[in-house]
């Protein structure tokens, strides 16, 4: 049976159709997806930076801040000392998830796991929880990829290891009054490298005001910080204060009341903050500073905070530390160099030749007090990358009585440093 030749081309036409209009939407429907995993991707931001430097220390096996000590008989070192990428999850303006990993030529570990959320009536009261930055301070919560000088204050890296904690913290900052933020938060205490080790936690608040006057102009802020925490004593014996021994010398003096094991010893700090920029002709100027003082329970060798639950005795320190920065770009070049001063005296009970032997005084290296200055230079070479040179001149409190403290131990650091951030 043979068909017109009008209804094969019409049936021709009609299937034609149908599959075109099959193929547009299929078109579409890819689109759509296509569209919905772009409006994904957008929520998402990867950032991050890689510093590589080459160092060189006065002698071999220093104990140094600049980066970590030196291995013994080792007096220059490359190293990458940060590789981070850092992925930041936004579904909303009031909901935000961070993930940061930290590589080096020693492996890999976590640097950041928090969450945060802002309430949606007023937008300026937010719930940050996870391991985040401690709300103390101006250098604590800068990031190394942006800051002048290869590494934080010495006082910080001691009492404020690592930076960050573990905890909950509440921000109050009105969209309308961005100069003014105050947050305070609950934590761990043991930074993020460690898990708890007992039911104290630490509050840590802040109080910040800033403000930029106009376009181009003046650039200033204010900082208040405050931080109540404790460690649990292990043993009877704690050594809480500077006093005069019955030997008719100055040393710590000891507790030891079988009661003080499973009690806290305090860790109280307070401190100040201050930065202020302006554009003069010449280049815009950088000045920082900040104060600390307070009470730290260390142990006989370190007054570094507890990472771990302590096995020996405790000793309670009175201590400041602060640090100055000068910072100078010249005129609208791409050159900028760094004068930066600090000190941290983990004592400030004692100092200098009253630093007498341990077996009488029960005083060490963990008493003497340390002061830096930094001198840097830095080329811009574009957005992404940037050369640092930096030296760091350490000085340290001398004691006649003291042994290995009878004058300066050379530990000064020389820093070349190469970043590329993204």
């Amino acid at each position: 049976m043979r068909f017109p030749k009008k209804l094969l081309i019409v049936s021709f036409l009609l299937s034609a159709t149908t599959l075109l209009q099959a193929q547009k939407d299929t078109l579409a429907q890819q689109v759509k997806e296509l569209k919905s995993d772009v409006q994904g991707l957008k929520k998402l931001k990867v950032t991050g930076y890689v510093q590589a430097q080459f160092q060189v220390a006065d002698s071999n096996g220093i104990a140094s801040y600049a980066g970590g000590n030196f291995q013994p008989n080792v007096d220059k070192r490359f190293m990458i000392r940060r590789g981070r990428i850092k992925f930041t999850y936004e579904a909303n303006p009031l909901a935000k998830y961070v993930l940061e990993l930290n590589g080096t030529e020693t492996g890999a570990n976590l640097i950041e796991l928090f969450g945060k959320v802002t309430d949606p009536w007023t937008k300026s009261t937010s719930l940050t929880f996870g391991v985040f930055n401690r709300p103390y301070g101006w250098e604590v919560g800068y990031t190394s990829g942006l800051r002048e000088t290869p590494e934080r204050a010495r006082f910080n890296q001691i009492l404020l290891p690592n930076e960050r904690d573990c905890g909950a913290m509440i921000t109050f900052q009105h969209p309308k009054f961005d100069w003014f933020r105050i947050e305070g938060g609950m934590f761990n205490g043991t930074g993020r490298t460690s898990t708890d080790f007992d039911y104290h936690k630490d509050f840590i608040g802040q109080i910040d005001f800033g403000k930029k006057l106009r376009h181009d102009s003046l650039q200033w802020g204010v900082g208040l910080s405050y931080y109540n925490g404790a460690v649990r004593q292990t043993t009877k014996f704690v050594y809480d204060h500077v006093g005069m021994l019955s030997a008719g010398e100055n040393g710590f003096i000891v507790d030891s009341s079988s009661a003080n094991v499973g009690k806290f010893a305090e860790r109280t700090y307070m401190g100040a903050d201050f930065q202020v920029v302006y554009p003069f002709p010449f280049g815009i100027t950088t000045i920082r500073a900040e104060y600390i003082m307070g009470t730290q329970s260390g142990s006989a060798s370190s007054s570094t905070s507890f990472s771990s639950a302590p096995t020996g005795d405790i000793y309670i320190r009175n201590f400041n530390g602060a640090y100055f920065y000068f910072v100078q770009n010249i005129w609208k070049t791409k050159h900028q160099i760094v004068v930066k001063y600090d000190w941290y005296d983990p004592n400030t009970e004692i100092g200098g030749n009253d630093l007498k032997d341990p077996s009488v005084t029960h005083f060490t290296a963990a008493d003497v007090k340390y002061t830096t200055i930094g001198l840097g230079y830095i080329y811009y070479w574009d957005k992404n990358v940037k050369f640092m040179v930096y030296y760091d001149m350490v000085t340290n409190e001398t004691s006649a009585n003291l042994n290995g403290y009878h004058q300066d131990i050379k530990d000064n650091v020389l820093t070349i440093r190469a970043q590329y951030r993204f």
